[in-house]
């Protein structure tokens, strides 16, 4: 360790052209040694594991989980048993029971695997999704007074509903009964109804707080099953076989960038293996409407092919499109919703592309992007809501800082916002501070991202309350953003070997992120900026050896502009990514970062 505990640079690089040290990911000598021991691992590999928080006697059933070694009993949930019993005791009485979903990929799974299981048990379950731009998000007691005028007897709420106390308390109020499942931030007082199954409640000790919705219903789904079996209901008939839909529970865990530890990983990694069947219509179809062929279903696939035109659906045009898409058996309905939201896609990219560029204009004109505070909030007439969030990732990723995008109603003087985080700054629990101050007319979330609804003449006041909550989190939050590299390899050795090798490790997400490998002393050849401010080059050793390599929305960065302008000495730091094109089976390196051992510092 360097002074005061920090940990040496790696290949010294103290500062990137992104302004970032780069460190190799620290790991107990004696964990590696235990890695490659018992699973006979190489050692960049067992390192790798190590690295990861990984123990050895964890190393087996992170390599390999199984559901039998990591599935939590559902009691360990707060109010789960109440939760089954109130959803079983619908089903036996014959009752109405209605489902209501967020509008995004982790609530369209969880609506979907209710749906599904409901199905599986003679009932019909309809879906209620309310309007991301009429509605807002959440449970509304407009919504619960629609649901009771459709005969609703009991309405379940998924992936939303822990913190709508007062709404939950009007559907009481009108004679609906309520069971909430969900996984946000809440109040320390629940909503007053039959059941709150939430693991990041207060006083939940079940210890899955990484769980997406869709998660929490899968146990759910298991606790029903239990409930139902005790009661007889499965006597000369089979009991639903939730495995088969853990297709979905994967979508949610990938898609609400989960944390995938544990028994979240289990769920991920077992459901990528249902997925690559592509038995779910809906995935099927959307698969093919985006042109993708069916094949072994990877992190990549939900995360960047189906999850953003799911999503589209609740960004820009029908909010219960993805849970439809999910639910649905009829193929020629999956055909249909998957060619909408497909459409959908293209033009969500065309609007967020446009707010992108206006949001960093107006910010890097201001100079708030490089101004020492610990958050950038701006904001936009008329920017759409619907892609508010994506862009507040983007920009979080251009500047390295939490990041809030708000379009602004410039007719009734609302905004809608939505904010992406840095690690080490909690921008949920810092909106939630500025909702309980009155600063906000509605705002949650959780660590990494939050939601918002602000009047425009109280934008300033929250730009000025986030800066203030959260800049005791900074230097922590910038000391942590460093490129943490697992290897050190040369061109020659960045083959489909070693990425084959390190996709031990997938599935990739928080708590367990894809394997960054650095290069040292490389050429860049062949340098191309392509549309979209990505640049693709070759990287070449001294021994001429190259891997093809690209480097996404950087063309106006420092990192960018050193690749384009071509030469050699640099140091390049990023992840293999498979490359099958035309059935060549290669790699190319995914670049995060770039370093001039010649510039100081």
């Amino acid at each position: 360790m360097a002074d005061g505990g920090t940990p040496p640079a790696f290949l010294g690089v103290s500062r990137s052209l992104s302004g970032r040290a780069w460190r190799q990911r620290p790991a107990d000598a004696g964990v590696v040694r235990a890695h490659m021991q018992a699973l006979g691992l190489d050692e960049p590999l067992a390192r790798a594991l190590a690295a990861r928080g990984v123990r050895a006697d964890q190393g087996a059933d992170f390599l390999a989980p199984t559901l039998k070694a990591l599935f939590p009993d559902p009691s360990s949930f707060m109010d789960m048993d109440a939760a089954a019993g109130a959803i079983v005791d619908a089903v036996q009485a014959g009752a109405s029971v209605h489902v209501f979903a967020d509008y995004d990929v982790d609530g369209a799974s969880s609506a979907a695997l209710l749906v599904r299981w409901f199905r599986a048990m003679g009932a019909e379950l309809p879906i209620y999704v309310p309007d991301r731009l009429t509605e807002g998000y959440g449970p509304s007691a407009k919504a619960f007074d629609t649901l009771k005028a459709r005969g609703a007897d009991l309405v379940i709420t998924v992936d939303c509903g822990a913190a709508a106390n007062e709404a939950v308390a009007h559907a009481c109020a009108i004679g609906l009964k309520v069971v909430v499942i969900d996984h946000h931030l809440m109040r320390e007082q629940p909503p007053e109804c039959l059941a709150v199954v939430n693991p990041n409640r207060p006083g939940c000790n079940s210890g899955q707080g990484n769980l997406a919705a869709a998660g929490v219903v899968f146990v759910l789904l298991a606790a029903l099953n239990r409930e139902a079996r005790a009661r007889g209901m499965f006597d000369g008939r089979e009991q639903p076989d939730i495995r088969r839909w853990l297709d979905l529970a994967a979508m949610g865990a990938i898609c609400d960038v989960t944390g995938l530890t544990g028994f979240n990983r289990a769920l991920t990694s077992l459901g990528l293996r249902v997925m690559s069947d592509w038995a779910n219509p809906g995935l099927r179809a959307l698969l093919a409407a985006a042109g993708a062929e069916p094949g072994p279903a990877k992190c990549n696939h939900a995360g960047f092919i189906l999850g953003p035109r799911i999503n589209a659906g609740g960004r820009i045009g029908r909010s219960d499109l993805g849970a439809r898409l999910l639910s649905t058996d009829d193929p020629e309905e999956a055909r249909a919703l998957a060619e909408e939201l497909d459409a959908l896609n293209l033009a969500r990219r065309e609007v967020e592309r446009q707010v992108t560029d206006q949001a960093v204009r107006r910010v890097e004109a201001a100079g708030a992007h490089a101004d020492g505070s610990p958050v950038v909030v701006v904001e936009g007439n008329d920017w759409h809501p619907g892609v508010v969030g994506i862009v507040a990732g983007r920009l979080r990723e251009r500047w390295r800082k939490p990041v809030v995008v708000i379009g602004v109603d410039a007719v009734n003087g609302v905004g809608k916002g939505s904010g992406r985080s840095q690690p080490g700054m909690n921008l949920g629990r810092a909106v939630q501070a500025a909702w309980e101050a009155g600063v906000l007319l509605a705002g949650g979330g959780h660590a990494m991202a939050a939601g918002l609804t602000v009047k425009s003449d109280s934008i300033a006041r929250l730009r000025d309350f986030l800066n203030e909550r959260m800049a005791g989190e900074q230097p922590a939050a910038e000391a942590l953003d460093a490129v943490e590299v697992d290897a050190l390899v040369d061109p020659r050795a960045a083959t489909r070997a070693l990425f084959e090798q390190f996709e031990q490790l997938a599935p990739f997400g928080p708590a367990n992120p894809e394997p960054m490998f650095a290069l040292e002393h490389v050429s860049v050849r062949e340098a191309t900026a392509m549309n979209g401010g990505h640049v693709r080059c070759r990287l070449a050793g001294p021994d001429g050896s190259a891997v093809k390599a690209i480097a996404w929305r950087c063309a106006d960065l420092p990192g960018g502009q050193a690749l384009l302008a071509g030469g050699g000495g640099l140091s390049v730091a990023g992840r293999l990514k498979a490359d099958d094109w035309n059935g060549r089976r290669g790699v190319q390196l995914e670049i995060e970062d770039v370093a001039d051992p010649r510039l100081a510092g």
